[in-house]
């Protein structure tokens, strides 16, 4: 997972949180308030209804975050969620966070704007929380054709720890080749077809860094022009976990399975 750091809460400039009314602040930013939600929980044995934040289970939500940095403008969502252990959900959210910042803070010294192309809470698993965010970078002034970029955030539910390749795979060569070695049998069947770009799958961190826990298996989330041209779109695949399973890790393989 690109640029995803444990805990690191990064501040970022005119966050605005979607919600049906607003105030200003002394600098004339919108500045709103959270969306109300409700949410109905079974009676405990005593008959009250109260519960606690952690027993609540893990809802989807999103973040829009708008700001300026001079050189980069930006107005994008971003999967966030809610409810479930704060612990958890505060490392995915801040995660998420971190991640835009990534693509706010690397991408040379031109002028560019970031958009809004697609964002998810991809899957909410017994043991793992995975999102996906992708936006939309486009040269300022306006260029041939904007660009996707992609991140994704994986978070251990039982942990509070984000996974990285390095925890999935103890000998990380052995599990990047595995990787390079599905893709290469998967990718035919997408529209990268049989002349896919070899390259982009070599086994290195670079090329399978954007990957989702999924139930079906490891989702590899290829870069635009990473497998094949621009014109073909992002491309996708999943890699199921018995691919894997002679060298991911025997701890982590029921927990990025459920």
């Amino acid at each position: 997972m690109r640029g995803v750091r444990k805990s690191i809460v990064v501040s970022l400039v005119g966050v605005v949180l979607l919600a049906p009314a607003a105030c200003s602040d002394r600098s004339g930013t919108a500045v709103s308030e959270p969306p109300a939600t409700t949410t109905v929980s079974a009676a405990d044995p005593t008959g009250d209804e109260a519960t606690t934040s952690a027993s609540l289970p893990y809802t989807e939500t999103e973040l829009q975050v708008t700001g300026s940095t001079g050189r980069v403008t930006y107005d994008v969502l971003i999967p966030q969620i809610e409810g479930g252990d704060p612990a958890v959900t505060a490392e995915f959210n801040e995660s998420m966070r971190a991640a835009l910042q990534d693509q706010i803070d690397g991408w040379g010294t031109d002028a560019f704007t970031l958009s809004s192309q697609e964002h998810s809470v991809a899957h909410i698993g017994e043991h793992v929380v995975s999102g996906l965010l992708v936006t939309s970078w486009n040269a300022d002034p306006p260029g041939a054709h904007p660009t996707p970029i992609v991140a994704t955030v994986v978070v251990n539910a039982d942990t509070a720890a984000p996974i990285t390749l390095d925890d999935l795979f103890p000998d990380l060569p052995a599990g990047l080749q595995a990787l390079s070695d599905s893709s290469a049998r998967l990718l035919p069947e997408t529209v990268a077809g049989p002349d896919f770009e070899r390259s982009g799958i070599e086994p290195t961190e670079a090329n399978f860094a954007n990957w989702l826990a999924t139930p079906a298996g490891m989702e590899i989330h290829f870069n635009d022009y990473q497998v094949g041209p621009h014109a073909i779109g992002l491309v996708t695949i999943t890699v199921p976990w018995d691919d894997l399973a002679d060298v991911i890790d025997p701890e982590l393989a029921p927990v990025v399975s459920s």
